[in-house]
């Protein structure tokens, strides 16, 4: 293994010591100036860490009366703040809350009306077919009880309406009316 060459700065003496020197100083300042930057950080933490204590309520006996007053405005001016953004939060959840009822409701009320006219439409083929179904039963078979030759001149007279195309319209309303009452 061959020896790495040493590389040399020739740099007068008194140029080398003012070198030295000022690194130092500078490492003394940065290290003054850090530790310092570290007091003042400590410092403010213990601050905080008292004020929250003092806001929960605790370690109140060394404050004075102007620090408990002040203390207090601060809690009460704070109280006020959490109250206004939960009154806040209440009512827009309200707004919210109402809007989705309103959706629903009108949801529900055009599906009603659907419902209302498919149960429209069905009782109209009920009405029209038992309508049919009675008609072609009387039409048929005629009234019901007569049998033999001598009913045959009754069966004229008590002709189911509908067969008789002079009283159809009479027949159609007044069933329906009986439909339409049950």
């Amino acid at each position: 293994m061959a020896a790495r060459p040493r590389f040399r700065i020739n740099l007068p003496l008194e140029l080398m010591g003012k070198v030295f020197t000022a690194d130092r100083r500078t490492r003394s300042w940065a290290t003054r100036s850090g530790y310092q930057e570290y007091l003042k950080l400590k410092q403010r933490v213990e601050f905080l860490q008292t004020t929250q204590r003092n806001l929960l309520g605790e370690d109140l006996g060394p404050l004075n009366m102007k620090e408990l007053e002040q203390l207090e405005n601060h809690v009460e001016i704070s109280l006020k703040h959490i109250r206004a953004t939960k009154s806040q939060q209440s009512f827009d959840q309200l707004l919210e809350l109402k809007r989705k009822v309103t959706h629903v409701s009108l949801l529900f009320s055009l599906q009603e009306q659907k419902l209302q006219d498919v149960n429209k439409d069905l009782r109209k083929k009920i009405q029209e077919t038992s309508a049919e179904s009675v008609l072609q039963m009387f039409c048929q078979d005629g009234p019901s009880g007569s049998s033999g030759h001598a009913n045959q001149a009754n069966q004229q007279q008590h002709v189911h309406p509908d067969c008789d195309p002079s009283l159809r319209m009479w027949y159609d309303h007044a069933y329906l009316d009986h439909l339409n009452k049950e």
